[in-house]
């Protein structure tokens, strides 16, 4: 265990003075549970209070590095950089994965590889830095993944938009109707289903797409369907985020 945590340190460049802080934010529910003992506790209080944590920072951040901004354009910044998606990318960059404490069952269902444990571990270990070493600990982890994420952002010349939104204000300024979106099959087992959706304007067909959840497939047809209209106007900021170009050529 000491080992696994050293090189976690080192990936992260901090050093923790509590490491059962640090064990803690790595213990998920499953290997706790599993475990059974007195002095193992699982990560999910420290999930909670990293979510507030990350929050903050992340706004004051977004509000000292884009100034010109409205409350609706930091929001979406907000969401993209807080979102299950962009943390469990921060993870990975870390190699959170190979740290991560798992109960057998979870290990043998791929639970290093899945995005919601890799985001709640890494909103844990945010709040374990910040419990250790305060809030300037934290905001230092945490501005190194946020400079590199925005650090090509110009908003000047770009707005911030997800597929889906971008798809429906782009259809009703060509004064078409908003995009309905079909799941037309459903596909394996409950733990693992894959599900198929199309999605449509005027009864026209715009875009198939499937992904894990009807969520995550819609969002991949409109992803297809607003680069059909837009193609190099686009811009990709996270899996679910894109910038747009203010003015179209």
């Amino acid at each position: 265990m000491k080992e696994k945590l050293a090189k976690l340190e080192k990936n992260i460049g901090y050093n923790f003075k509590d490491g059962k802080l640090l064990a803690q934010a790595l213990t998920h529910s499953s290997y706790a549970y599993e475990v059974q003992k007195k002095d193992i506790t699982d990560n999910e209080v420290l999930e909670f209070l990293g979510d507030s944590v990350l929050g903050f920072i992340l706004v004051d951040f977004l509000c000292s590095t884009f100034p010109e901004l409205s409350e609706g354009g930091l929001s979406k910044l907000k969401s993209a950089a807080a979102s299950t998606k962009a943390l469990s990318d921060f993870a990975r960059k870390i190699k959170l994965e190979k740290s991560i404490f798992l109960g057998k069952g979870e290990i043998k269902s791929g639970g290093q590889k899945k995005e919601r444990i890799l985001a709640g571990t890494f909103e844990a270990l945010v709040a374990a830095i910040y419990l250790d070493g305060g809030i300037e600990a934290a905001r230092n982890f945490l501005f190194t993944h946020l400079d590199s994420l925005f650090k090509k952002v110009d908003m000047g010349k770009f707005t911030i938009n997800n597929y889906k939104s971008a798809l429906q204000e782009h259809l009703q300024k060509a004064n078409f109707p908003t995009p309905l979106y079909k799941t037309v099959t459903t596909k394996g087992p409950d733990h693992k289903k894959r599900f198929v959706v199309e999605v449509f304007s005027q009864s026209k067909k715009l875009a198939k797409a499937n992904g894990s959840s009807k969520k995550e497939a819609e969002q991949k047809a409109a992803q297809k369907a607003i680069k059909s209209f837009l193609g190099k106007k686009l811009k990709p900021l996270t899996a679910n985020t894109i910038l747009i170009k203010r003015k179209y050529d």
